[in-house]
């Protein structure tokens, strides 16, 4: 199977370049798929990473990037389009962002199998925090954005209540649910020793200056620096891209405060490091545009979560276990409250610490993109008996039928009688290994209707 992902990819920055890495790295991982990321261009020349083929063939704020997608799509002849999306993924001016978001639809209109992963919707994105004047024209756009997207062969959403949304307001049955993951093959369990001995970290990770804002725990850390001597806050993670200058301004105001410090852009590889050692994860946001990275790198470092009372993360939290402990959104003194006696349980620390990597060992990215996968390939074997069955109805009378009949059935059977998959992708990296999703030549096909649902 070829399969073409589209992402921002690193070494760029852009939204989601890190889970389009991830995604890859599974893919890759598969000796019967062949990938090629199409990614996003960089400001300057940069090597790229050696295990990947990647194409640069569309650019942030570029009109020309449905075009270049389209015409490398053509090259490649891919038999699925992958698509990892945020609503801004190809920029950040209005009428760039519309036009690329119609690639997809795009993709399908040009026969290619096009599927959507849409991390977050425009029906759910605070217009206050995200900065926009003209509310009413952005809602219109973003529902005709919406609806262009839904014209995909499938799309893919994060959070429950963005499906019930999508079907129930726009009419599309089209749609899936499927866990964010948690960016790694196998979550780490909590090393304590880390932990509070003698500092406890308090960790602020993100993109900051939008709905995700400083002043909040920074004020709410005041009262926490007076109960507990020992703690420590960390802020990472730079800025937003409407904020530049937002992380720098803050730190410059505090930068005579030893308790707090300032870490930056944080490398992949460091990121491990800088989680393991946090006793806590905070997540002061003011709203949220979809299921949580943070929350989930959390989760695969056996991190304990604190965070404002926002739905979608509620359901998040409930959906998939995790150990969330929630305060009134914008409440600095309820948030401090709720940090002074998370520092003072050690029990609530080591239980939730524990409940998020129980949580993890079911998201693991093998097990994520096997979902995916499995989903790819029952397409690809409906199309394959599609096929056969069309051949069949055709009149015995017509010539040439029998040798069609052969060529075609054998082509479209190498999908249904295929070697299973891997046992990189059976195992979900914790070594339970699951349910083989490639049915050998001598089982049945039955869709059950978790796998309509997947």
């Amino acid at each position: 199977m070829k399969i073409c992902l589209v992402t921002a990819f690193p070494p760029s920055r852009g939204g989601l370049s890190e889970y389009g890495l991830h995604i890859a790295r599974e893919l890759q991982r598969n000796p019967f798929l062949s990938l090629t990321v199409l990614g996003d261009e960089l400001p300057t020349a940069q090597p790229e990473l050696e295990e990947f083929s990647v194409m640069r063939c569309w650019s942030f704020d570029d009109l020309r990037s449905p075009a270049r997608i389209l015409s490398t799509l053509r090259k490649l002849d891919p038999d699925v389009v992958w698509f990892n999306l945020l609503f801004s993924t190809f920029g950040h001016h209005p009428l760039t962002a519309f036009a690329g978001l119609a690639t997809p639809l795009l993709s399908r209109m040009n026969g290619y199998y096009t599927h959507v992963t849409l991390h977050h919707l425009m029906d759910t994105v605070g217009m206050d925090d995200a900065g926009v004047r003209f509310r009413r024209t952005y809602r219109t756009a973003g529902a005709a954005a919406t609806r262009m997207l839904l014209m995909s062969n499938s799309v893919s959403v994060l959070i429950p209540r963005y499906r019930k949304i999508l079907r129930e307001k726009y009419g599309s049955q089209n749609i899936h649910f499927r866990a964010h993951g948690i960016l790694s093959r196998r979550p780490e369990y909590p090393d304590f020793s880390r932990r509070g001995n003698p500092v406890h970290r308090i960790l602020a990770f993100g993109k900051w200056g939008t709905y995700k804002r400083l002043e909040l725990i920074i004020e709410a850390f005041k009262f926490v620096a007076e109960r507990s001597p020992q703690a420590k806050l960390l802020v990472a993670g730079g800025d937003h891209p409407h904020t530049p200058g937002y992380v720098a301004s803050v730190a410059r105001q505090h930068e005579n405060n030893p308790r707090i410090e300032f870490r930056g852009y944080v490398a992949e590889e460091d990121i491990p490091d800088l989680f393991q050692s946090a006793s806590v994860t905070v997540m002061p946001y003011s709203s949220s545009t979809g299921s949580s990275g943070v929350a989930h790198l959390a989760c695969a470092y056996a991190v304990p979560i604190i965070c404002a009372d926002i739905p979608d993360f509620h359901q998040m939290a409930e959906e998939e276990g995790l150990a969330i402990q929630f305060y009134p959104r914008g409440n600095t003194r309820a948030l401090a409250d709720c940090l002074i006696s998370f520092l003072e349980a050690s029990e609530q620390q080591h239980a939730m610490a524990e409940q998020n990597f129980s949580a993890a060992l079911r998201m693991t990215m093998p097990k994520i993109v096997h979902e995916y996968l499995r989903h790819f390939d029952l397409r690809q074997r409906t199309k394959a008996l599609k096929q056969i069955t069309r051949i069949r109805r055709l009149p015995n009378w017509l010539p040439l039928k029998s040798l069609v009949a052969r060529s075609m059935a054998g082509n479209s059977l190498a999908w249904i009688y295929r070697p299973a998959l891997p046992q990189s992708l059976r195992e979900g990296g914790n070594g339970i290994q699951a349910r083989n999703p490639v049915p050998g030549p001598t089982e049945d096909i039955n869709i059950t209707r978790a796998d309509r649902d997947c």
